[in-house]
């Protein structure tokens, strides 16, 4: 019951802090923040002085000795919070909602909440070295599964970090983190997962993105590693006024524990909401 508490607690900590919280805002660039092309380069970017909603759609095949299947749909909030002319920080949380059917043998199907996982990225607004934008912080890890094959059953936590550099179109960089477990249910096993994701994406001058990655997963506990490779195309383009992003991808792991899936797809679609840049005049009037 503790754990269905915490997560509309998330929820509305998350949300809250759009309207309590000046928005990140940044120097003026040359760039339109509301500018497509701009968005598309933006998009790709993990700590970009963004907010983004995105509800990423995951389907993977021929899970365990039944070929059972899993559906999981990650609603990932971005929320940049400015904490002063150098810095930013970076709330990324990792929501799924998951219906999964024989994915341990004869299972049956499971269909709820899994587990939360929030990371907070401290970031200069400003790149480093004249292209190398990053961020480090903490990740948190937060049992809010409503079943106990949807999650872990662990509070856990450690450390995040990304590195990136962004020129002539290409993104290339990579995010990792580290989580071991702190507390929760004594009867469940413990959690010790690396999670390394490089990254490397083309956008064109049509605001077309074709991306490749990995989301590789190291379980220290059980000496295994998980790594699907994920290949994307996605467009940014605006409805209304309204930004947004449509990507399509399909997934092949090339490695995982016994009876892995072997190949899956995702959908994503990503509400995109630039935030106000302040202008010369606007930064004049701050420093009076």
């Amino acid at each position: 019951m503790k754990f269905r508490i915490l997560l509309p607690a998330l929820i509305v900590c998350s949300l809250a802090s759009l309207h309590a919280t000046e928005p990140a805002k940044l120097a003026a660039p040359a760039d339109d923040p509301s500018d497509e092309a701009t968005l598309a380069k933006q998009i790709n970017n993990p700590v970009a002085a963004l907010i983004s909603v995105p509800f990423q759609s995951n389907m993977d095949f021929g899970i365990g000795p039944e070929k059972g299947n899993k559906f999981t749909l990650n609603i990932q909030p971005v929320i940049p919070i400015s904490l002063n002319k150098d810095w930013n920080l970076i709330i990324r949380t990792i929501l799924p909602i998951i219906s999964q059917n024989d994915v341990y043998g004869h299972s049956g199907s499971q269909t709820g909440l899994g587990d939360t996982t929030q990371s907070f990225f401290l970031s200069p607004k400003n790149p480093l070295f004249g292209s190398l934008i990053l961020g480090v912080g903490p990740v948190m890890y937060y049992p809010t599964a409503t079943n106990d094959l949807l999650g872990g059953g662990k509070y856990g936590m450690g450390p995040t970090a990304v590195a990136l550099t962004q020129t002539h179109g290409w993104t290339v960089g990579v995010l990792a983190n580290q989580i071991w477990s702190v507390a929760g249910d004594s009867n469940r096993q413990n959690i010790s997962a690396a999670f390394v994701q490089p990254f490397v994406s083309y956008t064109t001058k049509t605001y077309t993105s074709f991306t490749v990655n990995t989301e590789s997963t190291y379980d220290f506990e059980s000496n295994q590693w998980t790594v699907p490779l994920n290949f994307m195309v996605s467009q940014v383009f605006k409805i209304a006024g309204q930004p947004m992003s449509l990507q399509l991808g399909a997934r092949y792991y090339a490695d995982g524990p016994n009876e892995h899936a072997h190949w899956g797809m995702r959908l994503n679609f990503t509400l995109l909401f630039p935030l106000h840049h302040e202008t010369p005049k606007e930064l004049e009037n701050a420093k009076k």
